[in-house]
């Protein structure tokens, strides 16, 4: 891929054009049309934004607002050559360049983005082969995205560790997940994150030493993400395969049927929205003889946000969701060895079960968690909140909670509704909002929320 780059703002913006070499380096008439279009019904829009939020990559903001202000002035365009496409840019980020030239894996995201949007436009939305309302077609879709971005490994053996955890974590529990990392990366685990920063960087880090120590040169450190979010945590320079999924649902089920196991670090409302959606499908009857290897895990400085959490889980879903996870406490090789005790209980599974290694079509994950949770006020405040119902159905209404107030905190929609309207408000059993309450307070407390400026709740528990 070649790069011509001129610089206009030392140390801010950048004019250049590039031309991919060896991915996507062909667009079809209709979908330069489609990406070229800024009406409502064109790709221009989410290509923009997309494509700025990895150029992006490597900003300490998690401000979309932020990142789109600084960057008003920021056009990508698509030109049609004789021998395939040229994107042209104006008042790029700077820090996407060096000496002139784009850094390779920037122009790699930068191409995963175009990749996705097309993809997902043309061959998921539009293509009428989809049902994105029925549960079996929406997992069909998953599986298309992932491997049109050529993630599903079919030749391995179950090896692929989701890390979950927040963005804005302390020195202490950045270092420790590099530690876990390590240690995976030493028994030749590949990891999988949401690819932003904090402990979604952290482990792809330390992986990358022990894979280098192992002579493993194919390493794969996989991050997923979508539209909503990617502005906020922008991927991490480490991520080798970058995937742009259509929402959080969509992306929330490629975690959970790619990965083989899950670790969880200490994070805020979107790493409790992520336990939330993977407990609340395995307390699924279908899923009772399921394994998930899931270890949540941290330094003994963060002990007590796992005693805050495992209680959360105990006073909202019960001891049934309890059972589901093991908490290892400031001990990295540990959680390696359990994971790869996991991964021989997996393959063994699939086996039995005639599953795929790369793809758990077995995992039954209800509708209620596949669709799109439209994010309002209105949205908010009508969910049923109550303990009159069974615990995976009152995990998928915690879930969206968590998820409307990762909107109002870090995704443009949902921050401009917070600017127009106030906070959201929550209602529900006393018995649920109490620790509901308590939990959210304490991630506002441990500075949790946000990265960038003084947080400002934008929910407020009413019932």
């Amino acid at each position: 891929m070649s790069v011509i780059a001129e610089e206009v703002d030392p140390g801010e913006f950048v004019n250049a054009r590039v031309t991919p070499r060896g991915s996507l380096e062909n667009l079809s008439q209709a979908e330069m049309a489609q990406l070229l279009d800024r009406g409502q019904g064109g790709l221009y829009p989410l290509f923009r934004r997309c494509a700025l939020a990895v150029l992006n990559s490597g900003s300490q903001s998690d401000d979309p607002t932020e990142l789109f202000e600084k960057y008003r002035d920021f056009e990508i365009k698509i030109v049609a050559q004789s021998w395939g496409v040229r994107l042209e840019m104006k008042s790029a980020p700077a820090v996407a360049f060096v000496d002139g030239q784009m850094i390779r894996g920037v122009k790699e995201h930068l191409y995963a983005v175009l990749r996705d949007i097309v993809y997902i436009a043309n061959e998921i939305v539009e293509s009428g082969r989809f049902d994105l309302t029925s549960p079996a077609s929406i997992t069909n879709a998953v599986f298309c995205i992932l491997r049109n971005a050529g993630v599903l490994d079919a030749r391995g053996r179950p090896d692929l560790i989701v890390c979950w955890g927040g963005h804005s974590i302390s020195r202490e529990e950045y270092d420790y997940t590099k530690l876990v990392g390590y240690e995976l990366g030493l028994r030749g685990l590949n990891v999988c994150t949401g690819c932003g920063p904090g402990a979604m960087k952290g482990p792809m880090k330390g992986a990358t030493i022990g894979h280098s120590k192992q002579r493993i040169h194919d390493g794969r450190y996989i991050g997923l993400t979508e539209p909503g979010i990617v502005a906020a945590e922008s991927p991490n320079p480490i991520v080798n395969h970058l995937v742009i999924m259509p929402d959080i649902e969509k992306r929330l089920e490629a975690f959970a049927r790619l990965g083989h196991g899950i670790l969880i670090f200490p994070g805020g409302v979107g790493t409790a929205e992520e336990i939330l959606y993977l407990l609340g499908i395995l307390l699924d009857p279908a899923n009772a003889e399921q394994p998930a290897p899931l270890v949540l895990t941290g330094p003994a400085v963060s002990a007590a946000w796992f005693e805050q959490i495992h209680e959360f889980i105990g006073l909202t879903l019960g001891k049934a969701a309890q059972a589901r996870y093991r908490i290892i406490i400031d001990d990295p090789a540990e959680v390696a060895r359990v994971m790869v005790a996991g991964m021989e209980t997996v393959r063994r599974h699939r086996k039995q079960t005639g599953d795929s290694y790369n793809f758990n079509w077995t995992l039954k994950i209800p509708r209620d968690f596949q669709l799109p949770f439209e994010v309002s006020h209105e949205s908010v405040a009508g969910l049923a909140l109550h303990l009159d119902q069974p615990a995976h159905v009152r995990a998928a209404n915690l879930r969206r909670v968590f998820s409307a107030i990762v909107a109002g905190n870090v995704k443009e929609h949902g921050i401009r509704q917070i600017e127009a309207k106030g906070p959201f408000e929550i209602h529900g059993d006393p018995r649920l909002m109490r620790p509901l309450d308590a939990l959210l307070a304490s991630f506002i407390a441990q500075r949790r929320m946000k990265i960038s400026g003084q947080y400002r709740p934008v929910y407020r528990v009413v019932g």
